[in-house]
């Protein structure tokens, strides 16, 4: 499977039999068992159901800001309330759709270049409802190179741009540095010009910084403003600094993936689900300032343990949470020129009308 590959398979270190006619009737016994596991895992057309009688559904997520809508959902009771006992599974970039093709999970809360990436590939799968939009980036500073290039939080970008000409940027992943390329290229610096220093995770991004192996880099909220509560840098762009990664510039930041046959064969549960996360992603969209509603900082601090409140609420609000889940052919061409600034996908790769709905949303 994708965010932790866990691969099904028959049980190890079993004792042999002595006699054939046991054997046999091991593996008989052993197929009637796998059989149901085989066709639930191929999205087959009896969904487990608890004892209560909810449908149970697992879905894959990436562990980040983005998954608050699914999180919200759970504890709010909006699954509950359609029927639906809801799994989850964190999965990476380069697991998820593999967990989906297998049936591992029934759906999938995918960035768009994960999305775009299945399709290039021609996996059969279809975005079914929006559930964020734009992309909630820090660029954080290490506290040595902010002191010796007087850089602050409200340091204007042209002024940021120009103190990074030169620097050692730090690099997990080729959408992070892309990201960092589109902003400083609006502000007339060569990305090429700078060093780059390639590291294995945001983690890992974090200790560099930490250590002034690199002098800067960028990845998605909490860690870039957690980084900065704990002194150990400074948050100098973000989205409002850096229009190019807002949800007005860049479209989608994420949505729900599924099957095209497990949505065929399923409809009322894809139904049910979408309804869920939209009452989530509304409810985000206006709770995020009541300071008497401890409701999000709570699911949010549970899925994300150890980060300051103040540190996800402002990354929560970098995010724009649809009131409504419904995708648009327009801003799918504009998340598209977004993915195709990136560089990260075949040239070519696109997403036609066949690959996203608005049809299981109510």
């Amino acid at each position: 499977m994708r965010h932790g590959n866990r691969t099904t398979g028959l049980a190890r270190g079993t004792t042999t039999p002595r006699h054939g006619g046991h054997r046999r009737l091991l593996a008989l016994a052993s197929a009637a068992l796998l059989a149901p596991a085989l066709l639930t895992a191929c999205g087959g057309d009896t969904p487990a159901k608890t004892s209560g009688g909810l449908t149970v559904v697992t879905v894959g997520s990436g562990g980040n800001i983005f998954d608050m809508p699914l999180r919200l959902a759970d504890t709010n009771g909006y699954f509950e309330k359609q029927g639906l006992k809801v799994k989850f599974v964190t999965l990476t970039a380069a697991t998820g759709p593999s967990a989906l093709q297998s049936g591992s999970v029934q759906f999938l809360n995918d960035s768009p270049t994960g999305f775009v990436s299945a399709l290039s590939k021609k996996l059969p799968e279809i975005a079914i409802s929006a559930d964020g939009s734009g992309n909630p980036l820090g660029l954080a500073v290490s506290k040595k190179f902010a002191q010796e290039h007087g850089l602050t939080a409200d340091s204007p970008a042209a002024t940021v741009a120009k103190a990074l000409a030169g620097s050692t940027g730090g690099a997990s992943s080729a959408n992070t540095k892309a990201e960092a390329g589109i902003f400083l290229k609006g502000q007339g610096v060569d990305p090429g010009k700078l060093k780059w220093v390639s590291l294995p995770s945001p983690a890992a991004d974090k200790a560099a910084l930490k250590s002034n192996q690199i002098d800067w880099f960028v990845t998605s909220e909490p860690i870039p403003l957690q980084i900065q509560s704990d002194g150990d840098g400074v948050v100098v762009v973000d989205s409002q600094k850096a229009p190019e990664w807002s949800a007005k510039e860049a479209g989608y930041g994420q949505f729900v993936v599924t099957q095209k046959t497990y949505a065929a064969q399923h409809p009322e549960i894809a139904r049910k689900f979408v309804v869920a996360v939209q009452q989530a992603t509304a409810y985000l969209g206006t709770h995020l300032d009541a300071e008497n509603d401890k409701t999000v900082l709570d699911v949010a601090q549970k899925a994300l343990p150890g980060v300051p409140a103040d540190v996800l609420r402002s990354s929560l609000q970098q995010v724009d949470w649809p009131a409504k889940g419904a995708m648009s052919a327009a801003d799918w061409q504009k998340t598209q020129a977004f993915i195709d600034s990136l560089g990260a996908l075949p040239k070519g790769t696109s997403v036609s009308s066949s690959d996203w709905t608005n049809k299981y949303l109510p």
